[in-house]
Formats: structure tokens, sequence, C-alpha cells
């Protein structure tokens, strides 16, 4: 099976949070934003700019790395929360430099993204493309680097 990543265009999200809310749906049988593994960030006043933040599955994972349990396991091209492992210390979400591994008070486990098995519902909803799921051999390096940048420009900016 070829992997794939789940890839971000930021210039065509419009902000419509669908993405949040089909993934809180879908994990936790909620209508709440914040029980989603994907968030969308958004500056104001000006310049407006949207960008969903989602696990970037990496290869090589700061979040895998400080699990003092090895309940973050790289397997299949995902970043895998071995929930019966997990021993709630959270500090996968402080270790993860692009802030898309989540915790929220109601939730015993921290909230990250499983790709939802292979077929993410995100991507499936997102009305204007703004999510896409791409064979990994097709995301060029330029890709990946424009993700990161364009997230990274993103942290700097005051978001509300």
């Amino acid at each position: 099976m070829m992997a794939k990543k789940l890839t971000v265009i930021p210039e065509q999200c419009s902000g419509c949070s669908i993405c949040e809310l089909v993934c809180g749906i879908k994990h936790f049988g909620v209508n709440n934003p914040k029980k989603a593994a994907i968030r969308v960030l958004t500056t104001y006043p000006h310049p407006v700019m949207r960008m969903p933040i989602v696990c970037s599955q990496c290869k090589v994972a700061a979040c895998a790395q400080v699990c003092p349990v090895d309940a973050l396991r790289w397997i299949d091209g995902v970043v895998q929360l071995d929930k019966g492992n997990c021993i709630s210390c959270y500090k996968c979400v402080e270790a993860c430099p692009f802030g898309a591994i989540y915790a929220h008070e109601d939730c015993d486990l921290p909230i990250k993204c499983d790709m939802c098995g292979g077929d993410p519902e995100c991507v499936k909803k997102c009305p204007k493309g703004a999510l896409r799921l791409i064979p990994e051999a097709a995301l060029g390096e330029s890709r990946r680097l424009n993700n990161v940048l364009s997230y990274t420009q993103m942290k700097e900016i005051e978001f509300y």
C-alpha cells in the first residue's frame, strides 16, 4: 500500500470548520470542535488567513520520542496512539512542533489524528478541497516545506 499524506491547501480553506465538526462527530459522537483532531486557526483582523492544523504523521515524530511508555508509534504511514498503553502524561501535546495534538478536559487521552483508518472524514467533507489525501511519492519536497512554512507563519500571528 502506498503511503498517503493528509495535505492542507491553506489558500482554499474558507474557515467553515466542517472538518472539525465531522472529526468530533466521528470520534466522539458530539458536535464539539474542541474534541476534533483538526483545528482551523484564523487570523484577525487583516489579513484574514485560515490554516487547518492536523497531524503531519512525521516519520521521526517528536511526540513519539518523548512518550515514556511508547504509546505513539509510526505504523503504516500513521503515528498511532495506543490508547491502552497511554498514561495521559500529555508530553506528546507539548512536544508536537506543529501544535497538532490536543488535550480536552473531558477526554482521558490526547486527541490526535488517526487518519480515520486511511479514509479521513475531513477530506471527504471539505467543501473547498482544502484538505487532500495525496500519495506521498507525488507530494514533492517543496509542497511539504510550504505546508510547514505556512503553519510557522500562522503560529507567529495572534489567533482568536
